[in-house]
């Protein structure tokens, strides 16, 4: 197989990777919820008496100056007293765009979008339900700071019921992380037993996806079990189905573009995670915990953690084992994990990030240059065939079977693998793919800086400089590579369009990505010159 037909192949089988994605993506239609669609779901969280999707939204959104603010260094965060709901979240480190000083903002509440964590006790003498309304907490002061030096912070909340129970909610902020952890200390001072369960639950106003052919980003749910450590749970099914699964451990989670909202509650517990979709459009997900028996005259504490920021796999590992694969590298993953640490280890050196890119491409290149000279070498062995291909097309003419037997005893004393140039694009392929979910997911490279005109790797090149040099590069190597006497004529019209296709495609691609092909294209150039003129002393070219 020539050179050409395997540039045009490997653009075809990219431009298919591209369309595939963006099929998975759209070949449903998105969920809107209705009553019908709700009530052909019985099962759901609210038959354990956790408050309705729709509770509280807008009735709980109260003025800005009745909530509860709480700053640290990486989190700027409201909470609602009725309920003690996380209503807000700004991530201080992470900028709403690169130009500008707002902090990103993650979760929040307005009259038109939700994004909020809720949690609360149910149970038999739970203190939230759709029926009783939440429990409206109170605190020491509505403004909560981590001061410096100190590394952790608690906002406790107190709610005392009818019965005098004193039912205190403490949220614990730490310094340099996202985590935050829910604590319910419970003092039963009453005559009797009482029993409650915790639950977590993150709501989300359904928005139309942002992802694109070259962007192909997920936005919905996900959660883990003890027996499926990751699995994306879309809108879309939450509004066919309910989920209703217990389990030992495990999390649920809302994802988007490099961020991510999750509930963990502790590993040994036993819990019930869920999920419903609102006739409002509100997508809800969410745990159960174990029931909680509190005896007269004692106290019990329950607990879960809620990780609100960037998809940090280690900050997410620290947390849970396998809260890092909201990080989804698809099916590629085992050969997408080991190039990202290569990325984070050369990062390490270089202290930039188009530097790493750079780096990890040359490593690829270098690795795959056995490869490479293997396909080369095929291909150069095929060129010096075609006159002796040539005799047996008009010797045999149209006599298929009498002319593809000559063809293979040819091979075969030639020593030719006809295969041998189509079979290194093939396994250079997954590693391409897998490099571009690893530049596609990693929240390191968003706003992330390259020099000159390359402030943000994430986003395409604002003009387009590199996309060009690109196309450039591509042209060069086509010239580079002789043009087969036997070539279709409209193959090679095709594969002079080439770069100009791949031009057009990588103008909306991330900068970090078509750097990564540019340098793996003038790597390419000097590998090849190095093969031809290897080739041209054995003869082969």
């Amino acid at each position: 197989m020539e050179s050409q037909r395997n540039i045009l192949l490997i653009g075809l089988l990219f431009v298919s990777f591209l369309l595939w994605q963006q099929w998975q993506a759209d070949k449903a239609p998105k969920p809107v919820a209705t009553q019908s669609s709700i009530a052909a779901n019985p099962t759901s969280a609210h038959s354990a008496d956790v408050p309705e999707a729709d509770a509280g939204v807008p009735a709980t959104v109260v003025a800005s100056k009745d909530l509860i603010t709480v700053k640290t260094d990486q989190l700027d965060v409201q909470i609602n007293p009725v309920g003690g709901d996380i209503v807000f979240a700004a991530l201080v480190a992470h900028k709403m765009e690169i130009d500008k000083d707002q902090p990103f903002v993650l979760l929040e509440q307005t009259k038109d979008y939700t994004y909020i964590a809720q949690s609360g006790l149910i149970g038999r003498d739970g203190i939230d339900s759709s029926a009783k309304g939440r429990a409206t907490f109170t605190a020491s002061a509505t403004s909560f700071s981590l001061a410096d030096g100190q590394d952790t912070l608690e906002v406790p909340l107190t709610y005392v019921a009818d019965n005098g129970v004193t039912y205190t909610k403490v949220f614990v902020f730490h310094r340099g992380k996202f985590n935050v952890d829910v604590d319910y200390k419970i003092n039963n001072t009453s005559a009797a037993p009482l029993q409650v369960q915790m639950y977590g639950q993150i709501k989300q106003t359904i928005k139309p996806s942002e992802s694109s052919m070259m962007m192909p980003t997920y936005r919905g749910s996900a959660f883990s079990t003890q027996d499926v450590r990751y699995e994306k749970y879309t809108f879309e099914d939450m509004a066919k189905s309910n989920l209703n699964q217990a389990t030992l451990g495990g999390w649920a989670a809302m994802l988007q573009h490099y961020f991510v909202s999750a509930w963990v509650p502790p590993a040994n517990d036993s819990n019930t995670l869920f999920s419903s979709v609102s006739a409002g459009g509100l997508a809800n997900i969410g745990f159960r915990g174990a029931l909680h028996d509190i005896a007269p005259g004692s106290t019990q504490e329950i607990r879960s953690q809620f990780y609100v920021g960037p998809k940090d796999q280690a900050a997410l590992s620290a947390i849970s084992e396998s809260l890092n694969l909201v990080v989804d590298y698809g099916f590629l993953w085992w050969l997408a994990v080991p190039i990202y640490k290569l990325l984070m280890f050369f990062q390490s050196l270089v202290s930039n990030w188009g530097v790493a890119i750079i780096l990890i491409t040359l490593t690829v290149r270098g690795l795959l240059f056995p490869l490479t000279k293997a396909q080369y070498t095929s291909m150069a062995k095929m060129r010096n065939l075609q006159p002796k291909l040539q005799d047996l097309k008009e010797r045999f003419g149209d006599d298929r079977q009498k002319m593809g037997q000559a063809m293979m005893e040819l091979y075969k004393k030639e020593k030719v693998n006809p295969m041998g140039g189509c079979l290194p694009i093939l396994l250079q392929m997954p590693i391409f793919i897998a490099l571009y979910w690893v530049l596609l997911e990693s929240f390191e490279l968003r706003h992330a800086p390259f020099m000159l005109w390359i402030d943000d790797l994430s986003v395409q090149d604002p003009y387009y400089i590199l996309p060009l040099l690109m196309g450039v590069s591509m042209y060069i190597m086509q010239k580079m590579q002789p043009i087969a006497p036997t070539m279709d004529p409209m193959q090679v019209k095709m594969m002079q369009w080439m770069p100009v296709i791949f031009t057009v495609f990588f103008l909306w691609f991330p900068s970090g990505l078509v750097l990564y092909w540019l340098v793996g294209n003038i790597v390419a150039i000097i590998q090849q010159k190095i093969i031809y003129a290897g080739l041209e002393k054995k003869g082969l070219k």
